[in-house]
C-alpha cells in the first residue's frame, strides 16, 4: 500500500526552488507534470484508472522556514539514483545534509542521502534495496 496521494512543499522563492527540484526529480525519474507561476508538480497524479501514483508541488509560500526535524523523503529504485539526487541536489543550489550512504540504523540496506533546498526545507532520497 502506498500511504501518500500527494505532498506539497512550500518554499520563498519559486524561481529558485525550480531548478533544484527539476535535478533532483529528474535524477529520480519523476517527470513535471505541471509548471505554473506560483507551483511546479511532478509525479504522477492519481486518477480513477490509476489509483496508487503519487505527486509532488512545490508552491509559493511566503512563510518562514524554520530548521526542524521534518523532511521529506523520496523512494529510488537503485542507489545509483540516491547518488545522481545527490549529486544534482547539490549542483542545482542544494546543501548537503548527510551524503549518500548505508544507514544502517534503520536496516541494513537503507541506503540515502539528505539534502537542504534552497528555501531550507530538508529532502532525503532512499533505496531500500539490497546492492545488486
Amino acid at each position: 500500500m502506498q500511504l501518500l496521494d500527494h505532498v506539497s512543499i512550500g518554499v520563498s522563492d519559486l524561481d529558485a526552488a525550480r531548478p533544484f527540484y527539476d535535478a533532483i526529480m529528474s535524477a529520480l525519474g519523476a517527470r513535471k507534470v505541471y509548471d505554473r507561476p506560483t507551483a511546479l508538480g511532478y509525479g504522477e497524479r492519481c486518477n480513477a484508472a490509476d489509483t496508487v501514483s503519487t505527486c509532488l508541488a512545490v508552491y509559493l509560500d511566503a512563510s518562514a522556514i524554520v530548521e526542524n526535524k521534518r523532511h521529506w523523503c523520496f523512494k529510488a529504485s537503485t542507489r545509483a539514483h540516491v547518488d545522481a539526487f545527490f549529486e544534482a541536489g547539490l549542483a542545482a543550489g542544494g546543501r548537503s545534509d548527510g551524503e549518500p550512504g548505508l544507514r544502517a540504523h534503520y536496516h541494513r540496506d537503507y541506503y540515502a542521502a539528505f539534502l537542504v533546498d534552497p528555501a531550507g526545507n530538508r529532502v532525503e532520497a532512499v533505496c531500500h534495496a539490497a546492492e545488486v
